[in-house]
C-alpha cells in the first residue's frame, strides 16, 4: 500500500485557471512550478487511507452542486504571493471534509483555512513585495460564476472516469504527493 500523503486541492474553471496559471509561470521559480494553478484543500491526508478519502469524496461529490468562486485581489505570503479565493460553498465543503476527517488530519490542516490559489512563492521578500504591489494595483477581481469549482485533486491517483469525481456537472481527481515535487497533471489527465 502507498502511504505517500494525499494533497486536496481544487482546480478552477478554465479561464481563470488558465489567468492564474499564467501568472505562476511568469512568477514561480522555474524549478518549483510543477503543477497549473489549483487552491489546495488539504495538504496531507493519510495515503494508507486512500479508500476512505476516495469514498467520502464520492459521497460529498454527489450531493454537492458546482458553485463559483471569487478572486478578489492579491495577498502577500511573504515570500510570496497569492490570489485569496471566496466562496461561502468552498467554506461549506471544506469544513465538512475537515469534519468528516478530523482524526486524520495533520496539524497544518487542522489550522484555519485562508482559501487561496499561490502564483510566487520561495522568492526574495523584496521579489514578493515587487509583485504583491503590481497586483494590488492592478488585479481585476473576478466574481460570481466565472470561476469555480472544476475539479479536487489529490497528487498521484486517478478517480473515476477520467480522474474526475463530480461536483455535479464540474469535476474531482485524486493525485499523490511526492517527496519533494508534485506530479505534472492536469485536470482530467492525473499520472497513476
Amino acid at each position: 500500500m502507498d502511504h505517500r500523503p494525499l494533497i486536496l486541492t481544487l482546480w478552477l474553471e478554465p479561464r481563470a485557471l488558465e489567468r492564474l496559471t499564467e501568472l505562476c509561470t511568469r512568477h514561480f521559480p522555474p524549478e518549483r512550478n510543477f503543477l497549473q494553478a489549483h487552491l489546495t484543500l488539504f495538504h496531507a491526508l493519510p495515503g494508507g487511507l486512500e479508500p476512505e478519502v476516495r469514498r467520502t469524496l464520492l459521497e460529498v461529490c454527489a450531493a454537492t452542486a458546482g458553485f463559483g468562486v471569487e478572486l478578489p485581489g492579491a495577498r502577500s505570503l511573504g515570500r510570496g504571493v497569492a490570489i485569496e479565493a471566496r466562496s461561502p460553498q468552498l467554506t461549506a465543503l471544506r469544513a465538512d471534509l475537515a469534519r468528516r476527517w478530523a482524526g486524520w488530519l495533520a496539524p497544518q490542516d487542522r489550522q484555519p483555512h485562508r482559501p487561496h490559489v499561490t502564483v510566487q512563492n520561495k522568492v526574495t521578500p523584496q521579489e514578493a513585495r515587487a509583485l504583491y504591489g503590481q497586483l494590488a494595483a492592478d488585479w481585476v477581481p473576478v466574481l460570481g460564476t466565472g470561476p469555480g469549482a472544476r475539479a479536487l485533486a489529490l497528487p498521484g491517483r486517478a478517480v473515476g472516469k477520467a480522474g474526475r469525481l463530480p461536483l455535479q456537472g464540474w469535476g474531482l481527481g485524486l493525485r499523490r504527493r511526492r517527496r519533494r515535487r508534485f506530479f505534472a497533471g492536469v485536470p482530467g489527465s492525473l499520472e497513476p
